[in-house]
């Protein structure tokens, strides 16, 4: 098939995973064309049966905001004219799955282009809610020929939401078990944890619905019954708040900032345990990922997180600001090698036997199909 995918470049889940679906659908003979504002970061290497087709927003006086939702149609129009696209995949609704009927309607004297949209987390949960927004993504639901989500929360939320009756297919994250793995290496770990210190890790946007203070309040009680050392990876909104916490509790030379990173799945083999205390997570793309290197979860019952974390098998999940519960968790695996190595081998093989690639990806071709023949 001929498969146009729009997504969000930067970082965050709906851009990861649209990515790495359409590097996974050109490894099985599909032609790729990735249309957005910039090239998508996982996007770094030459790979065969993938395309890339900038969309390009034009100044002009009498615009005092640049037409992106425009532009982003236009661009799909020629994409799927003189590419002879077979389908396009949307990944987040706003405003992809608009302008994709937009690009529809012109085409349709040229071809029957179907649209397939994935409903991500935040397009459904906050952005869609906005009065400004909330008909549009209605509307763009109603109008594609298949939609997914990645949870069953998320669907649920979808249909109840925008009072929506429409068959969506939860179809869930994948994650790449080649690349994400466990590395038994500790020279990685060495450089952040020189004494024989437990890593604990998280890795977030550092948005307020992130809550990576409780991260850090969560580490500042396990230290004072394991010797260990925090891990922040990303930026965002509250990390200089965070960074101020962690001189306020006087813990700032245990707390590593690393900002935005690019080899993520090295610097996950490296720690010991993954925090996620979340407000509001979709699925948990970062969990899954930490769960592919065998790292064990500490998490809040938000959302899909329980689809992807079973609570005393392959980590722990507690209620939203718990941070005194989360930590007992965390010293009881930690403290605890024989639990530990039971959690991590669950962890693992989670990922591996429900959402590795190969079978994640297949869901996506028959959906595919389905929508072809409709």
């Amino acid at each position: 098939m001929k498969i146009g995918i729009t997504c969000y470049p930067t970082y965050g889940g709906s851009g990861v995973v649209a990515t790495e679906l359409g590097i996974e659908l050109a490894k099985k003979g599909h032609e790729i064309h990735f249309i957005s504002y910039a090239i998508p970061f996982r996007l770094n290497r030459f790979i065969d049966n993938v395309f890339y087709h900038e969309v390009e927003t034009g100044t002009y006086p009498l615009f005092e905001f640049p037409l992106y939702s425009d532009a982003l149609a236009g661009k799909m129009v020629e994409v799927m004219m003189y590419e002879n696209l077979d389908l396009i995949h949307v990944h987040y609704a706003i405003p992809h799955a608009t302008s994709a009927y937009l690009a529809k309607q012109i085409c349709k004297g040229h071809q029957d282009i179907k649209i397939v949209t994935t409903l991500h987390g935040t397009d459904i949960t906050l952005v869609g809610l906005e009065p400004t927004y909330l008909h549009l993504l209605k509307f763009g639901i109603l109008q594609s020929d298949g939609v997914t989500a990645v949870s069953r929360f998320l669907k649920e939320k979808t249909l109840t939401n925008y009072s929506i009756e429409k068959d969506i297919e939860v179809i869930p994250n994948f994650v790449d078990i080649e690349l994400y793995k466990p590395d038994e290496s500790t020279a990685f770990k060495c450089r952040f944890a020189p004494n024989g210190e437990k890593l604990l890790i998280h890795t977030s946007n550092f948005r307020p619905v992130k809550r990576v203070q409780d991260a850090i309040k969560i580490f500042d009680i396990v230290r004072k019954d394991v010797p260990s050392k925090l891990l922040l990876i990303g930026d965002g909104p509250d990390r200089s708040e965070c960074e101020r916490l962690s001189r306020e509790l006087g813990i700032e030379k245990e707390v590593i900032f690393l900002g935005k990173q690019e080899g993520l799945a090295q610097l996950l083999a490296c720690a010991d345990l993954f925090l996620l205390p979340s407000q509001s997570e979709s699925f948990g793309l970062a969990a899954l990922e930490a769960m592919a290197v065998g790292l064990p979860v500490i998490s809040t019952s938000t959302g899909g997180l329980p689809e992807v974390i079973s609570h005393n098998h392959s980590g722990f999940i507690a209620e939203i600001g718990d941070v005194e519960r989360m930590a007992k968790y965390a010293v009881d695996l930690l403290t605890n090698e024989k639990k530990y190595n039971i959690f991590s081998k669950n962890a693992r093989a989670t990922a591996v036997d429900k959402f590795s690639a190969s079978r994640i990806v297949p869901m996506y071709e028959a959906f595919y199909e389905k929508v072809m023949n409709s």
